[in-house]
């Protein structure tokens, strides 16, 4: 963990390093927020990052979703996952699915790909196998505008947790996995 104070002395390279996957495979998010130093704290760096996302035109909040990896999919099976998804999916329980299940979240994931463009997304961190996999199932029956917009609200999920496992919790506020947006 490191400080506010660590993080409004770092220079653009150190920001892009620590801060540069907090979206996944988005460094471009850290890139655009970090003139937006100094930071008063965790949930400040968040909403700097959320209000970039919302500021994304239609086809650049699809690419963000875009370059998420499948849950339990061939990126996973290869070991080739960013360590956070690693450790995100492995939360979930992703990495002991049951050969049905994988086969099930297999044939959603590619059914939900094919309906909408972009994978599935959903903040593993907060959730359980048979909820994402229930969830999946749900989610399918959304429009596309409507998924865009679901989508984006698990990467934002995603991305306060990250923050927090770099920066911690605002001062007086609890470590939690879930915020009241």
């Amino acid at each position: 963990m490191i400080t506010m104070a660590d993080v409004n002395q770092m220079d653009f390279e150190q920001f892009i390093e620590r801060f540069g996957n907090v979206v996944e495979h988005c460094p471009l998010a850290a890139g655009a927020i970090w003139a937006s130093r100094p930071f008063s704290d965790v949930n400040d760096i968040h909403e700097c990052v959320s209000t970039f996302l919302d500021s994304l035109p239609y086809h650049g909040r699809q690419a963000v979703l875009r370059v998420h990896p499948d849950l339990a999919g061939r990126v996973a099976q290869q070991g080739t996952l960013t360590s956070e998804s690693a450790g995100e999916q492995r939360s979930a329980g992703l990495t002991e699915l049951t050969e049905e299940e994988r086969q099930q979240l297999t044939d959603q994931n590619h059914r939900y790909k094919a309906k909408f463009g972009f994978p599935f997304v959903v903040c593993a961190r907060q959730n359980k196998k048979a909820a994402i996999l229930s969830g999946l199932e749900e989610r399918l029956r959304n429009d596309e505008d409507e998924e865009l917009r679901t989508g984006l609200e698990e990467v934002k999920k995603i991305t306060y947790l990250r923050l927090l496992d770099i920066v911690g919790p605002a001062e007086g506020r609890p470590e939690t996995a879930e915020r009241e947006d």
